[in-house]
């Protein structure tokens, strides 16, 4: 069991919420590595798709790491 509970406890999530982050993770990326794709073969189509995608899912995984940090830090008496 450990081995389903170690890195999402790790990380402050519960294998259920940990899979729901990465599974929402997993289809931002395949489907901005299709813009991505489909940008490559059109130019002028998804210009900033790829990187905006990048960007949000960077903010996001830090902004919750953030805010897991702070949940845990012990108030200061």
């Amino acid at each position: 069991m450990k081995l389903f509970t170690n890195h999402p406890n790790s990380v402050g999530e519960s294998y259920l919420e940990h899979m729901g982050m990465a599974f929402g993770f997993g289809f931002r990326l395949i489907w901005s590595g299709i813009a991505c794709i489909l940008h490559g073969l059109f130019p002028f189509l998804f210009v900033s798709t790829g990187s905006k995608t990048v960007g949000d899912l960077h903010d996001r995984m830090i902004a919750n790491r953030n805010r897991r940090s702070s949940d845990q830090a012990v108030p200061a008496e």
